[in-house]
């Protein structure tokens, strides 16, 4: 079987992964085939457990090929402690284009970082959760209660390996963001370079390749 663990990223996508390494029976990957399209996309082995937080925009299609089938898995942390992790990474991350091409340009400029992070939070929970609603095979792993929800998706899935070792990988961060901002933060330094860039694509041709 396959199972597919569902998040907004940030939010231990990467340590499931990682703990789910200590599992014999099930191979495991952390976004392996997000940069293929078409029916690729979703060729992954059988007995095989996938994260990857891009998969919340592809609901449909993983619907189509894998239908009630597969085991789910709605992985989610605190939503301030994520939103505050995607907004510091706002120019180089899925944030910067949520905010630029699903919301377009203009609402990068109007609201903060912080709160495009907590909407795009909402917005994937939002999905997945519709999505998930008449799966029969799915269940919630929450981070802050991740040492007993681990322990009972080990059993469901019936996974066989070694469980302390896999308990283990959740007291080492992975692919972490560093120091959380405060709120208001509205990315200063990389707004005004936005704006010189803006700038310079306006001037004559003959100033700006002088």
């Amino acid at each position: 079987m396959n199972v597919f663990v569902l998040s907004t990223g940030r939010c231990g996508s990467t340590t499931f992964v990682k703990a789910c390494q200590h599992i014999r029976n099930f191979s495991c990957g952390h976004e392996t085939r997000a940069q293929l399209i078409g029916e690729e996309h979703f060729d992954y082995p059988p007995d095989h457990i996938e994260s990857d937080n891009r998969l919340s925009w592809f609901l449909g299609d993983l619907d189509q090929r894998f239908g009630k089938d597969a085991f789910f898995v709605h992985l989610t942390r605190d939503r301030d402690y994520v939103a505050q992790s995607y907004a510091r990474r706002m120019d180089i991350g899925i944030l910067n284009g949520y905010a630029r091409g699903i919301l377009m340009e203009p609402a990068a400029d109007l609201y903060s970082s912080i709160n495009l992070a907590r909407d795009y939070c909402d917005t994937v929970n939002h999905n997945i959760e519709m999505f998930l609603k008449d799966k029969p095979h799915r269940m919630d792993v929450r981070v802050e209660s991740v040492e007993v929800d681990f322990r009972q998706f080990w059993d469901w899935i019936g996974a066989t390996g070694d469980l302390d070792a896999a308990l283990a990988e959740w007291d080492t961060p992975h692919n972490a963001t560093g120091n959380m901002i405060r709120a208001d933060d509205v990315r200063g330094v990389a707004k005004v370079f936005r704006k010189l860039g803006r700038i310079v694509t306006k001037l004559p041709h003959y100033i700006r390749y002088a």
